[in-house]
């Protein structure tokens, strides 16, 4: 006999919005950058960020600076993890999933840079790995307007 489905995990509008208030706004690097958040799931979150003069690495290209990639691709991995690790305990409440977010922290994160960073505004998208008791890890992608692979990278982060 074949097990019965575990129905998608869908988060509260409650917990979403302190999601985002602590990504967009109270990380307040991640204001500097423009982060925002496009969606987030438990299987995948996804961030946008537009290209501003702040953010040139190299004037002559209009070219991101390597350093915000990095950044972005730090913040949104992370990001996967906590939403990842948000659905594993749907019986806590929005606001005690929240509070897991105190303990995170980067321990590892390895960027490759494929592309040049050239374009309007980029999107990045990040999936958790494996997320257990002490140490989560993510796959992230920062892509180009067209959807082109700009540069990869993976994240170490504790969640505990």
């Amino acid at each position: 006999m074949t097990p019965p489905m575990a129905s998608p995990v869908v988060f509260e509008p409650e917990y979403l919005e302190g999601f985002r208030e602590i990504y967009e706004e109270k990380i307040v690097f991640n204001q500097t950058l423009g982060l925002k958040l496009v969606s987030v799931t438990p299987d995948e979150v996804v961030a946008r960020i537009e290209m501003r003069p702040e953010l040139v690495g190299h004037y002559a290209y209009n070219r991101i600076h390597g350093g915000v990639i990095s950044a972005v691709l730090d913040a949104i991995g992370s990001a996967a993890v906590m939403a990842c690790l948000a659905a594993k305990h749907m019986k806590e409440s929005p606001s005690e999933r929240l509070e897991r977010f105190a303990k995170l922290g980067t321990i590892d994160l390895r960027v490759d840079y494929l592309r040049p960073g050239i374009g309007e505004y980029f999107t990045v998208h990040a999936h958790a790995l494996r997320v257990g008791t002490r140490v989560g890890t993510s796959r992230m992608e920062f892509r180009g307007p067209d959807g082109m692979l700009m540069s990869t990278g993976t994240g170490a982060y504790i969640v505990s």
